[in-house]
Protein backbone atom coordinates (compact mmCIF):
# COMPACT_ATOMS: atom_id res chain seq x y z
CA UNK A 1 0.00 0.00 0.00
CA UNK A 2 0.85 3.61 -0.37
CA UNK A 3 2.48 4.78 2.99
CA UNK A 4 0.31 8.15 2.88
CA UNK A 5 -3.10 6.32 2.88
CA UNK A 6 -2.02 2.59 5.03
CA UNK A 7 -3.13 3.00 8.09
CA UNK A 8 -0.77 0.39 9.27
CA UNK A 9 1.86 2.19 7.71
CA UNK A 10 5.16 3.25 10.06
CA UNK A 11 5.34 6.71 9.82
CA UNK A 12 8.33 8.36 9.63
CA UNK A 13 10.43 6.15 8.98
CA UNK A 14 13.81 7.15 11.14
CA UNK A 15 11.53 7.58 14.36
CA UNK A 16 13.16 5.47 17.09
CA UNK A 17 10.47 3.46 18.52
CA UNK A 18 12.90 1.81 21.07
CA UNK A 19 12.42 5.24 22.95
CA UNK A 20 9.85 4.22 25.43
CA UNK A 21 7.57 7.33 25.62
CA UNK A 22 6.33 6.56 21.97
CA UNK A 23 4.65 3.27 23.21
CA UNK A 24 1.89 2.23 25.25
CA UNK A 25 0.40 -0.52 27.66
CA UNK A 26 -1.76 -2.33 24.71
CA UNK A 27 -4.25 -2.37 28.05
CA UNK A 28 -4.41 1.42 27.95
CA UNK A 29 -4.05 2.01 23.77
CA UNK A 30 -7.39 3.39 21.87
CA UNK A 31 -5.39 4.72 19.38
CA UNK A 32 -4.74 8.16 20.80
CA UNK A 33 -1.48 9.52 19.43
CA UNK A 34 -2.01 7.34 16.15
CA UNK A 35 -0.76 9.36 13.16
CA UNK A 36 0.11 9.43 8.93
CA UNK A 37 2.80 11.05 7.86
CA UNK A 38 2.30 14.50 6.50
CA UNK A 39 -0.94 14.83 7.86
CA UNK A 40 -0.37 17.83 10.74
CA UNK A 41 -2.42 20.40 9.06
CA UNK A 42 -4.71 17.81 7.09
CA UNK A 43 -5.66 16.60 10.22
CA UNK A 44 -6.71 20.15 11.39
CA UNK A 45 -8.69 21.06 8.13
CA UNK A 46 -9.89 17.50 8.29
CA UNK A 47 -11.58 18.08 11.91
CA UNK A 48 -12.90 21.99 11.39
CA UNK A 49 -14.86 19.95 8.75
CA UNK A 50 -15.81 16.81 10.85
CA UNK A 51 -19.36 16.98 9.61
CA UNK A 52 -19.19 17.27 6.02
CA UNK A 53 -16.31 14.46 6.03
CA UNK A 54 -18.64 11.79 7.57
CA UNK A 55 -21.55 12.43 5.27
CA UNK A 56 -19.11 12.20 2.28
CA UNK A 57 -18.14 8.87 3.69
CA UNK A 58 -21.21 7.50 4.86
CA UNK A 59 -22.66 8.19 0.95
CA UNK A 60 -19.74 6.64 -0.37
CA UNK A 61 -20.30 3.67 1.48
CA UNK A 62 -23.75 3.30 0.73
CA UNK A 63 -23.57 4.25 -3.12
CA UNK A 64 -20.16 2.31 -3.74
CA UNK A 65 -20.35 -0.79 -1.84
CA UNK A 66 -24.64 -0.75 -0.82
CA UNK A 67 -22.96 -0.28 2.84
CA UNK A 68 -24.46 1.57 6.02
CA UNK A 69 -21.20 2.26 8.02
CA UNK A 70 -20.29 4.45 11.44
CA UNK A 71 -17.49 6.54 11.22
CA UNK A 72 -14.80 5.81 14.32
CA UNK A 73 -11.73 8.21 13.66
CA UNK A 74 -10.65 10.54 11.42
CA UNK A 75 -6.59 10.89 10.64
CA UNK A 76 -5.08 13.51 8.26
CA UNK A 77 -2.25 12.00 6.07
CA UNK A 78 0.02 13.86 2.86
CA UNK A 79 -2.90 14.33 0.65
CA UNK A 80 -5.98 14.52 2.82
CA UNK A 81 -7.73 12.64 5.78
CA UNK A 82 -7.75 8.68 6.37
CA UNK A 83 -11.77 7.73 7.91
CA UNK A 84 -11.75 4.17 9.77
CA UNK A 85 -14.86 3.02 9.67
CA UNK A 86 -17.34 -0.28 10.74
CA UNK A 87 -19.92 -1.72 8.91
CA UNK A 88 -23.48 -1.67 10.33
CA UNK A 89 -24.49 -5.24 10.86
CA UNK A 90 -23.75 -7.96 8.21
CA UNK A 91 -21.68 -8.46 7.02
CA UNK A 92 -19.18 -6.92 9.59
CA UNK A 93 -16.16 -5.53 9.25
CA UNK A 94 -13.25 -2.49 9.23
CA UNK A 95 -11.92 -0.54 6.63
CA UNK A 96 -11.31 3.08 5.98
CA UNK A 97 -12.04 5.41 3.35
CA UNK A 98 -9.48 8.75 1.87
CA UNK A 99 -10.74 12.05 1.37
CA UNK A 100 -8.76 14.36 -0.58
CA UNK A 101 -8.03 17.91 0.95
CA UNK A 102 -6.66 20.67 -0.62
CA UNK A 103 -4.60 22.81 2.05
CA UNK A 104 -4.37 25.74 0.17
CA UNK A 105 -7.33 26.57 -0.17
CA UNK A 106 -8.34 25.03 2.96
CA UNK A 107 -10.84 22.85 1.18
CA UNK A 108 -12.15 19.00 1.83
CA UNK A 109 -13.11 17.49 -1.46
CA UNK A 110 -16.20 15.62 -0.67
CA UNK A 111 -17.07 14.67 -4.22
CA UNK A 112 -13.71 12.73 -4.55
CA UNK A 113 -13.51 9.95 -1.79
CA UNK A 114 -11.77 7.22 -2.77
CA UNK A 115 -10.27 3.72 -1.59
CA UNK A 116 -7.09 1.93 -1.84
CA UNK A 117 -7.89 -1.06 -4.97
CA UNK A 118 -9.42 -4.10 -3.61
CA UNK A 119 -9.23 -3.07 -0.27
CA UNK A 120 -12.78 -2.72 1.02
CA UNK A 121 -13.96 -5.37 -1.65
CA UNK A 122 -11.83 -7.37 0.83
CA UNK A 123 -12.72 -6.58 3.70
CA UNK A 124 -16.48 -6.83 2.62
CA UNK A 125 -15.51 -10.69 1.22
CA UNK A 126 -13.73 -11.61 4.89
CA UNK A 127 -17.58 -10.36 6.69
CA UNK A 128 -18.92 -12.66 4.54
CA UNK A 129 -16.32 -15.68 5.16
CA UNK A 130 -17.08 -14.76 8.74
CA UNK A 131 -21.17 -15.10 8.14
CA UNK A 132 -20.60 -18.76 6.65
CA UNK A 133 -18.76 -19.72 8.91
CA UNK A 134 -20.12 -18.33 12.33
CA UNK A 135 -19.99 -21.83 14.00
CA UNK A 136 -16.41 -22.08 12.89
CA UNK A 137 -15.85 -18.52 13.98
CA UNK A 138 -17.76 -18.85 17.25
CA UNK A 139 -15.46 -21.90 18.42
CA UNK A 140 -12.26 -19.88 17.47
CA UNK A 141 -13.60 -17.17 20.25
CA UNK A 142 -14.37 -19.59 22.76
CA UNK A 143 -11.31 -21.15 22.43
CA UNK A 144 -9.14 -17.81 22.94
CA UNK A 145 -11.62 -16.92 25.37
CA UNK A 146 -10.77 -19.80 27.45
CA UNK A 147 -6.97 -19.55 26.86
CA UNK A 148 -6.62 -15.92 28.23
CA UNK A 149 -8.39 -16.52 30.94
CA UNK A 150 -6.33 -19.17 31.97
CA UNK A 151 -2.85 -17.01 30.79
CA UNK A 152 -1.02 -13.87 31.48
CA UNK A 153 -2.24 -12.23 28.00
CA UNK A 154 -4.22 -10.03 26.41
CA UNK A 155 -5.60 -8.44 23.35
CA UNK A 156 -5.87 -5.19 21.50
CA UNK A 157 -8.98 -2.85 23.31
CA UNK A 158 -11.84 -2.55 21.18
CA UNK A 159 -11.60 1.38 20.93
CA UNK A 160 -8.53 0.45 19.24
CA UNK A 161 -9.74 -1.90 16.57
CA UNK A 162 -12.40 0.60 15.54
CA UNK A 163 -10.02 3.53 15.62
CA UNK A 164 -7.17 2.22 13.48
CA UNK A 165 -7.94 -1.03 12.41
CA UNK A 166 -8.95 -1.13 9.26
CA UNK A 167 -8.60 -4.85 8.67
CA UNK A 168 -11.69 -6.48 7.56
CA UNK A 169 -13.49 -8.84 10.37
CA UNK A 170 -11.25 -8.14 13.41
CA UNK A 171 -11.69 -8.77 16.68
CA UNK A 172 -9.40 -7.61 19.77
CA UNK A 173 -7.67 -10.82 19.10
CA UNK A 174 -7.39 -11.48 15.26
CA UNK A 175 -8.52 -10.14 11.96
CA UNK A 176 -9.13 -11.49 9.14
CA UNK A 177 -7.60 -10.87 5.32
CA UNK A 178 -8.86 -12.78 1.78
CA UNK A 179 -7.70 -12.05 -1.38
CA UNK A 180 -10.43 -11.84 -4.02
CA UNK A 181 -9.48 -15.24 -5.91
CA UNK A 182 -9.31 -17.77 -2.32
CA UNK A 183 -13.54 -18.41 -3.44
CA UNK A 184 -14.68 -19.87 -7.01
CA UNK A 185 -17.17 -17.15 -7.06
CA UNK A 186 -16.68 -13.03 -7.53
CA UNK A 187 -18.51 -12.55 -4.03
CA UNK A 188 -18.03 -8.55 -4.37
CA UNK A 189 -20.21 -8.70 -6.95
CA UNK A 190 -22.90 -11.01 -4.85
CA UNK A 191 -22.88 -8.74 -2.36
CA UNK A 192 -23.00 -5.83 -4.74
CA UNK A 193 -26.38 -7.40 -5.75
CA UNK A 194 -27.88 -9.00 -2.82
CA UNK A 195 -26.44 -6.97 0.36
CA UNK A 196 -29.68 -7.61 2.41
CA UNK A 197 -28.33 -11.39 1.82
CA UNK A 198 -29.58 -12.90 5.52
CA UNK A 199 -26.55 -15.63 6.70
CA UNK A 200 -28.53 -18.77 5.86
CA UNK A 201 -28.54 -17.02 2.09
CA UNK A 202 -25.31 -16.36 1.94
CA UNK A 203 -24.45 -20.73 3.15
CA UNK A 204 -26.88 -21.47 0.79
CA UNK A 205 -25.37 -19.27 -2.38
CA UNK A 206 -22.16 -20.52 -1.37
CA UNK A 207 -22.73 -24.38 -0.48
CA UNK A 208 -21.26 -25.47 -4.11
CA UNK A 209 -18.45 -22.88 -4.29
CA UNK A 210 -14.81 -24.34 -3.65
CA UNK A 211 -12.17 -22.28 -2.00
CA UNK A 212 -8.75 -22.15 -1.15
CA UNK A 213 -7.68 -21.56 2.64
CA UNK A 214 -3.99 -20.79 1.52
CA UNK A 215 -5.65 -17.30 0.23
CA UNK A 216 -7.59 -16.88 3.55
CA UNK A 217 -5.17 -15.18 6.03
CA UNK A 218 -6.35 -15.70 9.61
CA UNK A 219 -3.71 -13.81 12.25
CA UNK A 220 -3.81 -14.27 15.82
CA UNK A 221 -1.73 -11.84 17.96
CA UNK A 222 -1.77 -11.58 21.54
CA UNK A 223 0.21 -9.60 23.88
CA UNK A 224 1.83 -10.54 27.05
CA UNK A 225 -0.55 -9.21 29.84
CA UNK A 226 2.31 -7.42 32.62
CA UNK A 227 4.10 -4.69 31.48
CA UNK A 228 8.11 -5.54 31.06
CA UNK A 229 7.63 -9.23 30.40
CA UNK A 230 9.21 -10.56 27.26
CA UNK A 231 6.78 -12.79 25.35
CA UNK A 232 6.48 -16.39 26.65
CA UNK A 233 7.95 -19.10 24.84
CA UNK A 234 6.04 -21.89 26.69
CA UNK A 235 2.69 -19.99 26.41
CA UNK A 236 3.76 -18.92 22.76
CA UNK A 237 4.05 -23.19 21.77
CA UNK A 238 0.81 -23.90 23.66
CA UNK A 239 -1.45 -21.61 21.57
CA UNK A 240 0.76 -23.11 18.55
CA UNK A 241 -0.17 -26.87 19.20
CA UNK A 242 -3.45 -26.24 20.31
CA UNK A 243 -4.55 -24.73 17.17
CA UNK A 244 -2.32 -27.59 14.94
CA UNK A 245 -4.48 -30.12 16.54
CA UNK A 246 -8.21 -28.43 16.32
CA UNK A 247 -10.31 -29.56 13.69
CA UNK A 248 -13.41 -27.01 14.10
CA UNK A 249 -11.51 -23.75 13.56
CA UNK A 250 -12.68 -21.65 10.04
CA UNK A 251 -10.34 -23.02 6.94
CA UNK A 252 -7.61 -20.39 6.39
CA UNK A 253 -3.77 -20.06 6.97
CA UNK A 254 -3.59 -19.34 10.11
CA UNK A 255 -0.60 -16.84 12.05
CA UNK A 256 0.01 -16.58 15.45
CA UNK A 257 2.22 -13.39 17.16
CA UNK A 258 3.18 -13.07 20.92
CA UNK A 259 4.32 -9.65 21.60
CA UNK A 260 5.16 -8.35 24.47
CA UNK A 261 2.81 -5.52 26.32
CA UNK A 262 3.85 -2.59 23.94
CA UNK A 263 1.96 -1.01 21.56
CA UNK A 264 3.09 2.03 19.41
CA UNK A 265 1.19 5.05 19.88
CA UNK A 266 1.95 6.61 16.54
CA UNK A 267 2.00 3.25 14.66
CA UNK A 268 -1.04 1.08 16.72
CA UNK A 269 1.38 -1.78 15.63
CA UNK A 270 3.03 -3.80 18.62
CA UNK A 271 6.89 -3.51 19.20
CA UNK A 272 8.03 -6.53 17.22
CA UNK A 273 11.81 -7.07 18.13
CA UNK A 274 11.34 -10.26 20.64
CA UNK A 275 7.55 -10.93 19.31
CA UNK A 276 7.16 -14.82 18.69
CA UNK A 277 5.53 -15.93 15.09
CA UNK A 278 4.53 -18.72 13.78
CA UNK A 279 3.78 -17.63 9.72
CA UNK A 280 5.18 -17.34 6.91
CA UNK A 281 6.18 -19.72 4.89
CA UNK A 282 4.94 -21.81 7.86
CA UNK A 283 1.53 -21.40 8.47
CA UNK A 284 -1.16 -23.49 10.10
CA UNK A 285 -3.69 -24.55 7.21
CA UNK A 286 -7.01 -25.95 8.21
CA UNK A 287 -9.38 -26.80 5.42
Amino acid sequence: MNQTNDPNSITGENRNEQNENVFARVQDYTGQGYDLEGGVETDKIAEAHRNEVVHAVEKFFREKYKTEVIVHNLVGNIDGVTVFVESVGEPHFYTFAVVPIDVASNKVLTDKVWSQEGQVEGDIISGIYAMVYNTEIQNLDNYLKEFISKNPVVGRRDEAVKKVGGHGFSTPYYYINITDDAFEANLTEMYLTNPDWTREEWKKALTNVNLDPTLIFVTLQLFMKEPGTKPDNNIFKNIVSDVEKMDNLPPGSYSILLHDNRIGKRTGRAARENTLERGVPNEIIKN
